[in-house]
């Protein structure tokens, strides 16, 4: 509990203070949630999954990524949808989601590859797969400022405003909270594994995952309570990307990662869970996800969770 609780506040911490200097220079909050905050509420699973790879765990680093990724939106997503209708915008659906589903089928092609196509020596990402995914996140975040329209969306009113150097020393203190908080999570789920008897996969996939997620989801309702919809969908599909692209590349670079301990129900799910998105802003009302759109997801979510207890 102690390491959950360090990564939550370090991430709070880490959030407040980038959101402070966001404001300072006038970014638009779809942009802020995207990127800055979608970063910071991701580095919980960054240090939990790059921690697992270190460890030589690959169960940990990629269940903790997949379970982050379902759980944001079949549940986060889907949450907050039901709370208030979450607004759509034409850049959300020419661009952002359809970027989050191709990164998604990307990963799941990829790691993948030889129980769908026979290709390669067994499932898994290697090192020169994971300098890739970098690659495209560098492109993306690069995109994410260069294509945005100046004016086009609300500013980050109402943020706290501070000083430069406290804004700093805030990301500083978040990032150390977190990576601490993070190696004392990953130890505790591996014994919590072994005294139950299940494997690591599971851990990660249901533990860590709605673990080092709870700060995408405290940051998604407090947006919309804030009548800020456009952050919190910034912030789940922001982190959806920073959880495929950064983390399991900077993962696969240190060791490749195997994808032994993944099932075709597992990507299904992940893949799923992107889909959804696309179809609840296809279909239906254009400009928003709607709260059918968000039991729609729990339902998912449900099914989901309970074939994970029943293959326990």
């Amino acid at each position: 509990m102690l390491g959950l609780a360090l990564v939550v506040f370090g991430a709070d911490i880490l959030v407040e203070g980038a959101s402070g200097i966001a404001r300072k220079y006038g970014v638009s909050e779809f942009v802020i949630g995207l990127t800055i905050v979608g970063f910071g509420t991701s580095l919980p699973e960054l240090v939990v999954s790059v921690t697992g790879a270190l460890q030589g765990n690959s169960d940990i680093a990629i269940g903790n990524v997949v379970g982050s990724n379902i759980f944001n939106v079949l549940w986060i997503l889907a949450i907050s949808a039901i709370v208030a209708p979450i607004a759509v915008t034409p850049a959300n659906h020419k661009r952002d989601v359809p970027i989050t589903v191709a990164v998604t089928l990307l990963v799941i092609l990829l790691g993948m590859s030889r129980t769908l196509f026979g290709l390669g020596q067994g499932d898994g990402l290697s090192r020169v797969e994971g300098v890739i995914l970098l690659l495209l996140f560098v492109a993306y975040i690069i995109s994410c400022f260069i294509f945005e329209k100046p004016g086009s969306e609300s500013k980050a009113e109402g943020a706290k405003s501070y000083p430069v150097w406290l804004a700093a020393l805030m990301i500083l203190g978040g990032l150390a909270g977190l990576v601490v908080g993070g190696n004392l999570f990953v130890d505790n789920a591996e014994k919590i594994a072994r005294s139950l008897g299940v494997s690591d996969k599971f851990i990660a996939i249901t533990l860590l995952a709605m673990g080092t997620s709870l700060p995408e989801f405290a940051t998604s309702i407090v947006a919309l309570a804030k009548h800020r919809s456009q952050m919190a969908l910034g912030n789940i599909l922001g982190s959806n990307v920073f959880n495929l692209l950064l983390i399991l590349g900077t993962s696969a670079v240190i060791c490749p990662m195997s994808f032994a301990g993944m099932n075709l129900v597992d990507m299904g799910a992940l893949a799923l869970s992107a889909l959804l998105v696309l179809v609840s802003i296809k279909t239906g009302p254009n400009d928003r996800i709607t709260r059918g759109d968000g039991v729609m997801m729990l339902l998912f979510f449900a099914a989901y969770t309970t074939w994970l207890f029943i293959k326990l």
